[in-house]
């Protein structure tokens, strides 16, 4: 019987991206983990805590409301990037003229600097000067503080009808015996300023997830829809009997990424809210930019936000994990 040989051929070819892999994926994660049982600050490594550090993020006020902001952030980047990135998928693939242009525009967002985009929607949320309250001023609205308001959207929004939502919110912890501030952040939806922030990420990711969807519409057989119109159907239903199923790969992909992508959002929140405490009375504070001023902030508390950034490994795996389950209706 005649050995075959070891071919390292294909081992060569991904040596590369296996070594950048190990290099700036895995031993980093490592590091983290052996860094959260230590005190280590920028300076150096201290003494063994144990599992101090994370004793400590689970009674850290601070980083709950953190944990609040970005879920609010995924709460509102999610379905509405996925509802508006369908919606103009099928806009385009509707178009027989100028496709290639229209994909163009479509996304260069996704390849603009995030630097760029955020100075540029800072100026325009500017409540003196900004595009958007000159333009909110011409249908006769007020212009709002946009990056500077920490009041909540909810709050905000049921106060233009005249109902007072503090004082709903009042009554309401004295019922439930929950502080005033506590029920407010939870009932109030996310301040004015973080929902600039999410209309921001969806905007920048939108183009990006367009495209993919166009791509799954794209992949879909005509036939189905010849078949479909001939047995009576009309578009809505074509739409929701074909379309959607078919295209349920397409929206488990977009929606694990979305995911991730959103639970880590930094940049536009440095750059048009923080530094130092994440825009108004820390309202825009998400955990990624909490764990940053953690890290290299004034406290330089590297290990504490090692802890921070394992947590949020866990809760994204959590999440990634139960996504998962969705797959069971997925329609390959």
């Amino acid at each position: 019987m005649v050995k075959k040989k070891l071919d390292f051929g294909p081992y060569l070819y991904i040596l590369p991206a296996a070594v950048i892999i190990f290099l700036f994926r895995l031993i980093p994660i490592i590091l983290s983990f052996v860094v959260s049982f230590f005190e280590w600050s920028i300076t150096g490594v201290g003494k063994f805590i144990g599992i101090a550090n994370y004793v400590q993020v689970l009674h850290d006020a601070e980083f709950w409301q953190s944990m609040l902001n970005t879920f609010y952030l995924v709460i509102f980047v999610v379905p509405i990037g996925l509802i508006l990135a369908l919606f103009f998928a099928n806009l385009l693939n509707s178009i027989e003229k100028l496709k290639s242009f229209f994909r163009s525009v479509y996304f260069i967002p996704t390849v603009t600097s995030m630097v760029a985009i955020s100075i540029v929607w800072k100026i325009m949320f500017n409540q003196q000067t900004g595009l958007i309250n000159y333009f909110l001023g011409k249908i006769g609205i007020e212009p709002l503080g946009w990056l500077a308001e920490s009041r909540g959207v909810f709050d905000l929004l049921l106060g233009s009808f005249g109902i007072n939502f503090s004082s709903w919110i009042q009554s309401l912890s004295e019922l439930v015996n929950i502080g005033y501030n506590t029920l407010y952040m939870i009932l109030g939806g996310p301040s004015l300023a973080l929902f600039s922030i999410i209309i921001v990420t969806i905007w920048k990711n939108l183009g990006y997830n367009t495209i993919i969807y166009l791509a799954g519409l794209q992949n879909i057989p005509e036939v189905y829809y010849e078949a479909a119109r001939i047995d009576g159907a009309n578009k809505f239903k074509q739409f929701f009997k074909i379309t959607i199923p078919l295209i349920s790969p397409t929206t488990y992909y977009v929606l694990m990424m979305t995911t991730i992508t959103t639970f880590q959002v930094f940049s536009q929140i440095y750059l048009m809210t923080g530094p130092p405490i994440g825009g108004p009375l820390g309202t825009t504070k998400v955990i990624v930019y909490y764990l940053f001023d953690k890290g290299f902030g004034e406290s330089n508390d590297l290990s504490y936000a090692s802890a921070i950034a394992l947590v949020l490994f866990a809760i994204i795996l959590i999440l990634t994990l139960l996504q998962r389950k969705l797959e069971k209706k997925v329609h390959y």
